[in-house]
């Protein structure tokens, strides 16, 4: 059975819900993605092909292992019944390097605002954050008999943090979102002109399922237009780093970075 055939058969057998299966094209999407995060082209990946358990993405990860198809260290770790998979080495060192150089962007887009804005205000709790997440991954990570299972953070350690912000910054997107949640999850981007970002490739793997060329999307996030002067040192470094990584492996080719203008009623973060 060819590799991406074996991604199929474990994306069907072990995130089914209810009667409906995945498609050979979810599934290799999904396939592509957790490659990405194997080969450190991506810190993690939200899981969002349908309401799987963190215990049924752990069983697939599982799969995926015993298959020799990605690495033992990959991690499921599950924050507010959403579920990551995580390359430990990477999200780590993307943190460190947070807390040193303040390599991310984080854009105010609270719903009071009449434009969204660079702040620094709220770095003070985006540090504290990062520090206590930092240690739960370090902790996951010193736990080898606990590896087959998926690591959960304790509400009482997350309620204090921004998700939206967190999850930005755990994807490895160069710029992330932040609002006052303790006011309102609404948000200034309505009718704001957005630049959305997009990094494409082929996956070369296989041969099976269709999979010869098969282009999968690695990133997609958006930055507010009006704020392209200040975020494009974050931008190039991001694009930079992406493409050195790139060509430190052969699963996947022909990287294309593109962007896009797009300005919505509303916005959902």
């Amino acid at each position: 059975m060819d590799s991406s055939d074996v991604f199929v058969a474990a994306a069907r057998k072990c995130l089914r819900v209810g009667k409906k299966r995945f498609s050979a094209i979810v599934s290799l999407n999904l396939a592509a993605q957790v490659l990405a995060v194997d080969l450190g082209l991506k810190p993690a990946l939200l899981y969002d092909s349908n309401t799987a358990s963190a215990e049924q993405v752990q069983q697939f990860l599982n799969s995926l292992q015993a298959a020799q198809l990605v690495s033992q260290s990959l991690q499921t770790v599950v924050i507010s019944e959403n579920s990551l998979i995580v390359n430990p080495s990477l999200t780590i060192a993307n943190l460190e390097a947070l807390l040193l150089r303040r390599t991310v962007t984080v854009v105010d887009v609270c719903h009071s605002l009449e434009q969204p804005a660079i702040t620094e205000l709220q770095w003070g709790a985006i540090r504290d954050m990062i520090q206590a997440l930092l240690a739960h991954i370090r902790q996951f990570g010193q736990h080898s008999a606990m590896r087959n299972v998926p690591h959960r953070i304790e509400k009482r350690q997350y309620e204090a943090w921004n998700l939206c912000t967190l999850f930005g910054i755990l994807l490895g997107y160069p710029s992330t979102y932040w609002f006052d949640q303790s006011r309102s999850f609404e948000n200034c981007l309505a009718m704001s002109p957005l630049v959305v970002t997009k990094a494409v490739a082929s996956w070369h793997g296989g041969g099976g399922a269709g999979v010869e060329g098969h282009r999968c999307c690695l990133y997609s996030f958006s930055t507010p237009e009006m704020l392209q002067a200040e975020t494009l040192s974050v931008m190039a470094s991001w694009t930079t780093q992406l493409q050195e990584r790139f060509q430190q492996q052969t699963v996947f080719s022909g990287l294309s970075v593109t962007r896009s203008t797009v300005t919505l009623p509303s916005v959902a973060l």
